[in-house]
């Protein structure tokens, strides 16, 4: 019986020692965690744009993210907003919109981020501090044949918009003049 209860205490003592303390780890641990530790750390000024959410600086953001720490991150990394505003006709409900050098426009829902589109630069927008890019090959101005070689490109039949894209279950986009004329995510105000 005491060999019993000695192992008992044993086994407890270990499972105890493999507990952590139960901290979760932060936004940067996690895409070092998914990226691989070999990785060097995101450049401050570099947005890094995914289907679920995007990167500004060593700062993850997932879609439901908080837009004042998304709008402060964005700011860091690509100067100032340009402008911001509301859509309230949006089929998904009003939205929120900032927009940032580099034709970057974050989507936001009361208060949470919902989407972002990247797209050619506005009239009268200024120069980027940072950059902006969506992982993998595929960018902004990116040639036709490269795009239809990417992985998960299918096209888009039918749509309203013009010649319209998927990359994968999570991101869209826009091909004009053979070339990637925007890219996007997450909630939009497409009226189709």
């Amino acid at each position: 019986m005491t060999k019993r209860l000695a192992l008992m205490a044993l086994g407890g003592a270990l499972a105890l020692a493999a507990c952590d303390d139960g901290a979760v780890p932060s936004p940067t641990e996690r895409q070092q965690q998914q990226a691989g530790s070999a990785e060097t750390p995101a450049a401050v000024n570099a947005v890094e744009l995914r289907g679920e959410g995007l990167t500004a600086g060593a700062e993850a953001f997932y879609f439901a993210a908080g837009q004042k720490e998304v709008e402060a991150a964005l700011g860091k990394a690509l100067g100032a907003a340009l402008r911001s505003g509301e859509n309230p006709e949006c089929g998904a409900g009003p939205v929120t919109f900032t927009d940032y050098a580099g034709g970057l426009t974050a989507h936001f829902q009361e208060g949470r981020l919902v989407g972002w589109n990247w797209h050619l630069p506005q009239d009268g927008d200024g120069a980027a501090s940072g950059t902006v890019r969506l992982k993998g090959d595929v960018q902004l101005g990116t040639a036709r044949n490269v795009l239809e070689a990417a992985p998960g490109f299918a096209r888009i039949e039918g749509s309203t918009l013009g010649e319209e894209f998927a990359l994968g279950e999570a991101i869209g986009g826009f091909v004009k003049a053979d070339r990637v004329e925007m890219l996007y995510a997450g909630t939009q105000c497409f009226f189709r």
